[in-house]
């Protein structure tokens, strides 16, 4: 039983049943100074109805429960403040974390269920760039931590294949192309007919006519058409495939927008055969009204198809695949109404499980607070980002410590860790403004600065030739190690809570504070001094670096065991 279930119980049989269990569980709360106790119950709730003083209620109160397991309970103020019995609570959460080591925190509450998970899905024949960064490390993670508990996640790189933008690229490689420089260097090249073709588009409408009439010839199986944008695809697939290796982020399906051609036709018969298509100035919509939302437009006048139509295919071939339990959508924010027609179009279709379905929005990443943009060719390239993170990295180490053994490998796990984790800190919803230097630094709320206080404990740990030991006896009597005690119990809530939330800055944001109270603990204690407390010590430590190493791989970030 956890402190909490305990402590509620504690409440439940001291109010003989004036709260309910999930009540009181429900108004539990950490005190904000840990002097004040560990778990604080508020006495409001019982004020409104015994139409008392919540601070005499609160006074009653702590004198009927019963101590047993506990440190001691006192009334402070309204609240009845709960002190745990540290050294019992120590050497429980120790020896559970020692024993079940990255397995810690497992939970089976998915039973294996499939979580289908939309993610990174770059334009072809555009660079990959440090906007498509967020959707791929966010949905890495949520894959990570959906997998820890119980679920089984599919990684889906949803590439944007199919479109006009194919269209305009197809005409000005026609008209500005050359052969030779395009397969010395496809990515930069095609970026510049792109860049080019949408400037001169700005002020020569026929460009966007040319446009749309390519594309209709590439949805027609037009040879030419056909021939160009297999070429874009495949050498587009092969940068992005050497990037994802580089961050160490693989995928169980490629299929993209146009994977989903040859589906549209009947779902266009689905939606026709449920009378739900409409005429609306010569295209074909379904009306969302009654929702509130604008209509879903499933054809255009010239009959082409649209995203909404192979996103209702994609969601539907999904369902009929892996039958998921739940389908992550991890999209930017700007993307929200599109989301919600998709959901009430399936639901008009009869399809129950759109509510499984999520969008997992997230805010731009702006350089030096302005918003980035391929059209125009801002934008901060994510493969010489990485390159220089890690030669700065690797900048680090000669200087502070050049006969580290791999250092390449080292400087590489620091530089990619460090840009990931700067990402997955912020809140997803939230933007940010990209700065390697801030990212990079080994202080501060970082990647480097957790990944170092994992390699500074795995260095003591090797000091002290450290073998782990089931039922080590804990009596700390310092508040440092207590407050990483408590961090390491909370650690399969905080899995939870990021997985309820779709959030994987709950986990950055606990494993900075993990890493916090740790050098804290190391500023104050000599963990390596020769005494009776020395076992339990380093066993702290260790149960401290298991936390922080699979919190680093739950972000897909690495932790290397020296720096």
């Amino acid at each position: 039983m956890n402190d909490k279930k305990l402590i509620a119980e504690k409440i439940y049989t001291a109010l003989d049943g004036e709260l309910s269990l999930d009540d009181i569980l429900n108004l539990l709360e950490k005190p904000k100074n840990s002097d004040m106790g560990d778990i604080a119950f508020p006495a409001f709730t019982l004020a409104k109805t015994r139409h008392m003083a919540p601070q005499a209620i609160a006074s009653d109160l702590a004198e009927k429960i019963d101590t047993d397991g506990l440190e001691k309970v006192v009334a402070t103020g309204p609240y009845v403040n709960f002190f745990l019995d540290k050294n019992s609570v120590s050497t429980k959460v120790v020896d559970q974390v020692v024993g079940e080591k990255e397995h810690y925190g497992d939970q089976n509450i998915g039973h294996g269920a499939k979580v289908t998970i939309d993610m990174s899905s770059p334009n072809i024949a555009k660079p990959f760039s440090i906007g498509h960064l967020r959707s791929t490390v966010i949905g890495d993670a949520l894959a990570n931590i959906y997998q820890k508990i119980g679920y089984t996640p599919v990684r889906i790189n949803h590439l944007g294949d199919w479109g006009k933008q194919f269209g305009m690229l197809i005409v000005a490689y026609k008209k500005y192309g050359n052969e030779e420089a395009v397969r010395e260097n496809p990515i930069d090249e095609l970026l510049k007919l792109y860049v080019r073709i949408n400037e001169e588009a700005e002020t020569n409408p026929e460009i966007d006519e040319e446009a749309r009439a390519w594309f209709r010839k590439l949805e027609d199986g037009d040879e030419e058409a056909l021939s160009l944008w297999k070429w874009f695809r495949d050498e587009s697939l092969e940068e992005f495939n050497r990037l994802y290796n580089k961050m160490d982020v693989d995928f169980d399906s490629y299929n993209g927008e146009a994977f989903y051609n040859d589906k549209m036709d009947a779902v266009v018969q689905i939606l026709e055969d449920k009378g739900l298509l409409e005429e609306s100035q010569g295209a074909t919509i379904v009306n969302l009204d009654d929702e509130g939302l604008n209509p879903a437009l499933i054809k255009k006048s010239d009959g082409a198809t649209l995203y909404i139509t192979r996103d209702i295919a994609a969601a539907k071939y999904r369902k009929d695949n892996y039958d998921f339990a739940k389908s992550l959508y991890v999209v930017g924010g700007e993307q929200s109404g599109h989301f919600k027609q998709l959901k009430a179009v399936l639901k008009k279709m009869g399809y129950d499980w759109a509510d499984d379905i999520e969008h997992v929005s997230f805010g731009l990443v702006t350089r030096d607070g302005k918003k980035l943009s391929t059209r125009k060719g801002n934008i901060i390239r994510l493969e010489p980002t990485m390159d220089e993170a890690i030669e700065r990295a690797l900048a680090q180490i000669n200087a502070k410590n050049p006969d580290l053994p791999n250092k390449e490998r080292v400087a590489h796990q620091v530089g990619v860790g460090a840009i990931k984790f700067y990402d997955l800190k912020n809140e997803r919803t939230n933007g940010y403004d990209f700065n390697l230097e801030e990212m990079l630094s080994f202080e501060g709320e970082t990647g480097p600065y957790v990944q170092y206080t994992y390699a500074r404990i795995q260095s003591i740990l090797r000091k002290a030739d450290y073998k782990a030991q089931s039922d080590v006896e804990i009596d700390f009597n310092d508040s440092d190690s207590w407050e990483i005690v408590k961090l390491l119990q909370d650690f399969p809530n905080v899995i939870k809570r990021a997985a309820d939330k779709y959030e994987p800055s709950v986990i950055s944001k606990y494993v900075i504070n993990l890493a916090q109270a740790f050098n804290k603990y190391y500023a104050h204690v000599r963990i390596l001094e020769e005494n009776e407390g020395l076992q339990a010590r380093l066993a702290l430590a260790d149960s401290t670096a298991t936390v922080i190493k699979e919190s680093l791989r739950l972000l897909g970030v690495e932790a290397p065991e020296e720096m």
